[in-house]
């Protein structure tokens, strides 16, 4: 029974229901609730005025919703009698089960009756608290709701279940807990008091003492209060308005409403409605024990993914535990051919030393012997033993001829350890669906002549195998870092075409791919090398070309980032020459912008060996306008290289291209400038705030200009306030040099007070925001400003 606690409770106050009434929604209030809650409606909304004019259509009319709410739709925490003016805003509360409830405009006048007899204002209007349907009441007010008799009755038998039984009722200060309950005396007692006021002797004797629990069911409840109507109050129902569907007196049938409706016997349409409801209780009880068995059923499942979990853990641990063994044992056997070889150099050495200091002993020796036989000078004796001495110091010179004194043995070992075949198998290391029967796809091919760079950014295409028949449910795109580091997965999907923003400008990645379906994946592809767009002065270079076709490619804009979007590749593409080796392709990526404008190439028809000088365009950026990142506000045109906006907020637009190296230049020109608002420019990372001013935020670094004056903010920190300010036809340009990690500012081509950011590092994407009052136009692929390219050079 407890799990029914909550049906007993009132929505307005969540206490249990104390003279409940019905509405004619089927809710029930309690009587004080609902009094509480009424609302004053004007005069020309009451059921008088109503009926006069022919549209009340019964004793209770609901308002139209539409044009009269009680409620906040928007649940603000405030509602009010909508569409009425002599009813003020009231706060919108909340009972304790939630449920939004709705005070009266003015609170109710003091009254010494009781909330049946109290008079109830005129014209008032009550609204559930459940469905919020709202009726006007009638001149009988809340005497006008039948009083659920049935509900009362419940409550009474649950919480004379719940609490009387379970307390002794004898105790005088503290009750104890029962042990026992008299059926003849229906008390309950605890074994003291039965000791003390029920001893088991004389008439007591006779009694019958049962446990708590069987005496709550045999307890004899209060007599049923007897149900009277509603609109005749010393009449008790006796028939039932099948029409109206509720009960009825004899006086309703012969001088009230229901005297033209059809009615049966009360008893009769009771136990017509107890069947009904039972066969519904059995259906909706076959959906419980349903729910019962579905709840034991993921009991089981939890238990069994707890159990599969410990056994497939150490199923892992050993398997992994057998690789470490077997590479603990692999390391052993490397360990002792190193040791083998270093006692072999060191032996060979050794021989050499011993060798050699056994010969310089002789040798010094020999020496020796000659210098002092030099001393002598006995002419005759010298010239006995001269020639000895020569023969023996030649030969012995001799000896330590060319080879004597070179090492046998170089300190190098020469063994070298090949790992990475081992690292990439243990980085592949995967779990393997055993269940499943069919192959795996075939290893993907790259289509070399779709792929390309773009300042940033790399598109790549790739296809199955012609021959295959094997499908494939999808592809994994895996990049490096661009310096020769770990591969990272930058995409996984169907599609067979991808490109990949955000990257480092003059870097080479190593890229490829790989098919899936349910059993599991491809070995990869060839890995293809390829290299973005310098960033610096570069060399005259000569290339050939022509430019592959152009596709609708899947774009993604960071190798490290989840979000995906279909959009036309940039208007400039890649011219690259193609080097093939036994496990390499590579693809390198010499320009970006000969197909920008102002670089009108027949590339269609040029032949491959072709020549182009593409003289110092390798140190600029081609770039637009981003409307998938840009607010909602912002208004594109020109090819989103002009923007404005439909707001007087401030709104932040992002540029298409990254910068993380290099050294880039753009400017914006001011198309329209009015009543002096202050847009700010700069570079932003990809989640800056894109509903304030830029710069507000951490993620933002930007020089905001009025037509008077500017500021650098970061982090909504303002600095470095500098005069001079921006008008119609004015030009801003930004300089990012991630070089030397510093971002500069210029108005009109003249630096803007001091270097604004210094320290700047990662990855940087041109940003403005502006409001409706400003237009600007966006020009890229300039070079660095002359000026500031010496000044680099001499630092």
């Amino acid at each position: 029974m407890e799990e029914m606690e909550e049906e007993l409770k009132c929505p307005v106050c969540g206490s249990f229901y104390r003279e409940p009434i019905i509405l004619p929604c089927s809710h029930n209030l309690c009587q004080a609730c609902a009094r509480n809650i009424l609302v004053q409606t004007p005069e020309s909304e009451s059921p008088q005025s109503r009926r006069a004019s022919g549209s009340g259509v019964s004793d209770y009319d609901y308002l139209d919703l539409d044009k009269m709410s009680l409620y906040s739709e928007a649940d603000s925490g405030y509602g009010s009698y909508g569409g009425f003016a002599s009813a003020p805003t009231t706060p919108c509360q909340k009972s304790p089960n939630g449920v939004r409830v709705f005070p009266p405009a003015m609170p109710p006048p003091p009254t010494h009756l009781s909330p049946a007899l109290a008079p109830v204002p005129r014209n008032s209007c009550i609204t559930c608290p459940q469905c919020h349907r709202s009726l006007i009441l009638d001149d009988r007010g809340l005497r006008g709701f039948p009083k659920n008799r049935v509900l009362e009755g419940v409550i009474d038998r649950y919480q004379q279940s719940k609490a009387a039984a379970l307390k002794c009722q004898l105790c005088e200060k503290a009750p104890k807990e029962a042990t026992v309950m008299c059926e003849q005396c229906d008390v309950f007692y605890c074994d003291p008091c039965r000791l003390r006021c029920h001893p088991p002797r004389g008439p007591l004797a006779k009694h019958r003492l049962v446990p708590p629990a069987q005496g709550r069911v045999s307890r004899r409840l209060s007599p049923r209060k007897v149900s009277t109507c509603t609109d005749h109050e010393l009449e008790n129902h006796s028939m039932y308005c099948v029409q109206c569907k509720m009960p009825v007196c004899y006086q309703c049938l012969e001088e009230g409403k229901h005297s033209s409706h059809e009615v049966k016997a009360l008893g009769a349409m009771w136990k017509l409605h107890k069947s009904q409801l039972s066969q519904a209780l059995n259906g909706l009880s076959d959906r419980a024990k349903e729910a019962k068995e579905f709840l034991v059923q993921l009991r089981t499942m939890v238990q069994q993914i707890q159990e599969n979990s410990v056994e497939f853990e150490a199923c892992l641990v050993a398997q992994c535990d057998a690789l470490i063994d077997a590479l603990n044992r692999r390391k052993a056997q490397l360990l002792a051919r190193v040791n083998k070889e270093h006692e072999h150099k060191l032996k060979v050495v050794r021989d050499q030393i011993s060798h050699c200091t056994v010969k310089l002993r002789q040798t010094t020796g020999l020496m020796e012997y000659c210098l002092e036989v030099i001393k002598e000078n006995d002419p005759s004796g010298f010239l006995q033993i001269s020639d000895a001495l020569i023969r023996r110091v030649h030969l012995t010179e001799d000896q330590w001829g060319k080879g004597t004194l070179t090492p046998r043995m170089t300190t190098d070992f020469d063994l070298s350890l090949d790992n990475s075949p081992l690292l990439q198998s243990i980085h592949q290391l995967d779990f393997v669906q055993v269940k499943a029967s069919s192959p795996v796809p075939a290893t993907p091919i790259l289509q070399l002549e779709e792929c390309c760079t773009h300042n940033n950014s790399a598109t790549l295409s790739w296809k199955q195998p012609p021959l295959s028949t094997i499908a494939a449910d999808g592809y994994i795109l895996e990049l490096d870092d661009g310096s020769g580091g770990q591969f990272r997965e930058v995409y996984v999907g169907k599609e067979t075409m991808c490109t990949v923003d955000g990257l480092h400008f003059n870097s080479t990645y190593n890229a490829r791919v790989k098919a899936f379906n349910k059993t599991g994946v491809s070995p990869y592809s060839k890995t293809l090398v390829l290299q973005t767009s310098e960033d610096t002065d570069s060399e005259e270079q000569t290339l050939p070309f022509p430019v592959p076709s152009e596709r609708l490619p899947l774009r993604r804009m960071s190798p490290f980032s989840s979000t995906l979007n279909l959009q036309p590749s940039f208007p400039g593409r890649s011219y690259f020459d193609f080097r093939s080796s036994p496990h390499q392709l590579s693809l390198h990526s010499s320009l970006q912008s000969l197909n920008a404008p102002g670089c009108n190439f027949e590339t269609q028809s040029a032949s491959y060996s072709q020549l182009v000088d593409i003289k110092k365009l390798l140190a600029v950026a081609w770039f637009a306008f981003d409307p998938g990142s840009a607010h909602s506000d912002i208004i594109f045109s020109n090819d989103n290289l002009t923007v404005t906006c439909s707001s007087y907020d401030d709104r932040v637009v992002l540029g298409k291209t990254g910068f993380s190296k290099g050294v880039h230049y753009w400017e914006l020109t001011i198309d329209r400038y009015d009543n002096h608002p202050d847009p700010a420019f700069g570079v932003a990372r990809i989640d800056v705030m894109k509903d304030m001013m830029l710069g507000k935020d951490d993620k933002a670094w930007a020089m905001y200009v009025d037509n008077n004056r500017s500021w650098f903010m970061h982090n909504n920190s303002h600095t470095n306030r500098t005069e001079g300010g921006i008008t119609k036809g004015a030009t801003i340009g930004v300089l990012l040099d991630l070089n030397r990690k510093t971002l500069t500012f210029f108005v009109n081509n003249e630096q803007q007070g001091p270097i604004a950011f210094e320290n700047v590092e990662g990855l940087f994407f041109p940003a403005v925001s502006l409001n409706r009052n400003v237009q600007v136009t966006l020009h890229t692929g300039l070079p660095v400003p002359d000026f500031y390219s010496s000044r680099a050079s001499i630092a």
